[in-house]
């Protein structure tokens, strides 16, 4: 294990409780343990269903609101905009159940990160 010592501090620690703590953060912020089932449902769907419009992997600059970047705290702001559209996306909530959307919101806080 390779470790740098700057005086006095061990930059290898400093990474792995910074890492921990962002991990941990995002789930705390969100209030919800995430089931990694829902994860990979919520990726299916991303990849069939949004991806057209936000990229695959939620990567796409040109394309519609940077997912990534989601507020962790603002589920209902979610499931609303998805459910009933926002500006240019359409509702999706005839098309996708509750579960799906949930799927979604699980995908996209869990997900790929900037």
């Amino acid at each position: 294990m390779l470790s740098l010592q700057v005086r006095g501090v061990n930059f290898l620690k400093v990474l792995l409780v910074g890492g921990v703590f962002s991990v941990s953060t995002v789930f705390a912020q969100s209030g919800e343990k995430l089931d990694p089932a829902l994860i990979k449902k919520g990726a299916g769907i991303f990849s069939q269903n949004c991806s057209p419009c936000h990229g695959p992997r939620m990567q796409d600059p040109q394309g519609a609101f940077d997912l990534r970047t989601f507020p962790p705290d603002q589920k209902p702001r979610f499931l609303n905009s998805v459910t009933k559209g926002k500006n240019q996306m359409p509702p999706w909530g005839g098309l996708l159940n509750a579960d799906d959307i949930e799927s979604l919101w699980a995908y996209v806080i869990a997900g790929e990160k900037p």
